[in-house]
């Protein structure tokens, strides 16, 4: 018990049964000692059980308990959530949205592997399309592997891979629409070959997930490899299966419009000469570029009597297999008329206007026909070569040679199908002996991006650099024109426009 001095006790019992009938301050003030006021505004506070308030607190020197931690509210958690689900879905909209960008089934194959891969948290990894048709072969793409890598992975049987399960239907995990192996070489039915690859490539678990669009539900599959035992947790599971969700459509389209680019492309090719002429006295070479499309750009080289030769280049409004049946309708028409009355270019290509207003009435076409004779025909008599062209709408053609390199002068005149009766005059000259004559469609000028006197010159300038070791040979002289005034792979980018080039070299 304190040893409390005796001015300062109160009487505990008898304060205590004053409690009962008056207040706590009342029976403070009641048994207080005599003479003192008790106040509670005092500016001296009186002591109560033993407590001077004269004497200050003792001096703590160990450190107070930590606060015991608040179990964290719903509103938090629940903005937890919400920040990952934003977080996520920021992801796969970059994500997707890059792979909205590529223009190419291969360029989309690895943007499929790499996003993947990040997904998943994988180095490597493949997909395995299945063939377009029943019975052809199947294209695979590589994430971090060389052909010799997967040229391996291709011994390995279908049936023991984890996309040929996916692809087969067979079953390979027991979550539905995927096959995880967490430790490939831990597993004891593992494919004796499969684990010699694996061990050779140094991966030691994949995971997999199918490529499934709605007009094919097994397009293919898509592998992703550890170089160490490991899985994909459930989170990653579901953001890889929502981004291959997305790519497997996005792969179905362009693989279905390259197949449809694919079939055009062919189509145009068998509507133009499968072989040009061999004609003494002048040498041929033609190149020909379809786009995405199928424009209706289109040349010709026909042998006429008495050693002559007929050269048509031209181009039809439109695009697609409409224009491409015109384009065809319109080459057989000239052909006809050039056999009969090629001698005279403006005849034919009066002809071939009025089989346009007939035939296509809501189509226009430019075309140039020239009419030749090499040193070597019957009609030249000993004489050199000779050219008699008409245009319609046309470029004029480009005469390169060693001493020259120029455009030819030809009448200006309207597109066939833009007037009521089409008539221009006609344009000779003669070419000398080693020069080439360059016909071109618009699509060349076009693809320049470059207004069009700029285009102009900027073929000029390509055509009059040609090696000098080149210009024996049409081909080279052709390739060396696309090269030059179509740099950066121009030539063969995918643009609406088509490209057509007939050089004729004269002896």
């Amino acid at each position: 018990m304190l040893d409390i001095a005796s001015h300062v006790r109160v009487h505990v019992d008898a304060l205590i049964a004053a409690q009962n009938d008056m207040g706590v301050c009342d029976a403070i003030e009641q048994n207080a000692p005599a003479g003192k006021p008790a106040i509670m505004s005092a500016p001296h506070v009186r002591k109560v059980a033993g407590i001077d308030p004269a004497v200050p607190s003792p001096t703590h020197n160990v450190a107070p308990l930590p606060p015991t931690p608040a179990p964290p509210a719903a509103g938090a958690v629940l903005q937890d959530r919400l920040a990952g689900w934003v977080s996520d879905l920021t992801t796969l909209h970059e994500l997707t949205e890059r792979l909205a960008r590529t223009r190419s089934t291969d360029g989309a194959l690895h943007e499929l592997l790499r996003a993947g891969a990040a997904l998943v948290g994988a180095r490597r990894g493949f997909v395995v399309l299945g063939p377009a048709e029943d019975d052809g072969p199947s294209t695979t793409v590589g994430l971090g592997l060389g052909h010799a890598d997967l040229g391996h992975i291709e011994t390995v049987p279908r049936g023991a891979m984890s996309y040929g399960r996916l692809l087969d239907g067979l079953p390979g995990s027991p979550r539905p629409g995927e096959v995880a192996h967490p430790d490939l070489l831990g597993e004891p039915g593992l494919d004796p070959r499969h684990r010699e690859v694996a061990a050779r490539l140094g991966y030691a678990a994949s995971y997999a997930l199918p490529l499934a669009a709605e007009t094919s539900p097994r397009l293919g599959a898509a592998v992703w490899l550890y170089d160490e035992p490991a899985e994909p947790t459930e989170r990653r599971r579901h953001l890889a299966g929502l981004y291959t969700r997305y790519a497997a459509e996005h792969l179905a389209r362009l693989m279905e419009l390259e197949h449809a680019r694919a079939q055009v492309a062919t189509v145009a090719e068998e509507l133009l000469p499968s072989r040009l002429p061999r004609v003494p006295g002048v040498r041929l070479a033609a190149r020909h570029r379809t786009g995405p499309h199928g424009g209706g750009d289109w040349y010709d080289a026909l042998p006429l009597p008495e050693g002559a030769l007929g050269l048509a280049v031209g181009s039809v409004s439109g695009s697609g297999p409409s224009a491409l049946a015109a384009m065809g309708r319109l080459r057989a028409g000239l052909r006809a008329y050039a056999v009969m009355e090629g001698e005279d270019p403006v005849a034919v290509l009066s002809d071939l206007e009025l089989l346009l207003r007939l035939t296509e009435p809501a189509r226009s076409a430019t075309t140039l026909f020239a009419y030749c004779e090499p040193a070597g025909a019957l009609r030249a008599g000993g004489r050199g070569s000779r050219i008699v062209l008409a245009g319609a709408g046309h470029s004029p053609p480009l005469v390169i040679g060693a001493r020259r390199t120029e455009y030819v002068e030809t009448s200006l005149s309207a597109p066939l199908g833009m007037l009521s009766c089409w008539e221009a005059p006609s344009v000779e000259f003669a070419p000398a002996p080693g020069e080439t004559v360059l016909l071109y469609t618009d699509g060349l000028l076009q693809r320049t991006g470059d207004p069009m006197d700029r285009a102009f010159a900027r073929l000029h300038a390509a055509a009059a650099s040609v090696p000098r070791a080149d210009r024996d040979d049409p081909g080279a002289i052709a390739d060396h024109v696309l090269r030059t005034a179509l740099p950066d792979g121009g030539d063969t980018a995918d643009s609406a426009e088509d490209i057509v080039l007939l050089a004729a070299r004269f002896d």
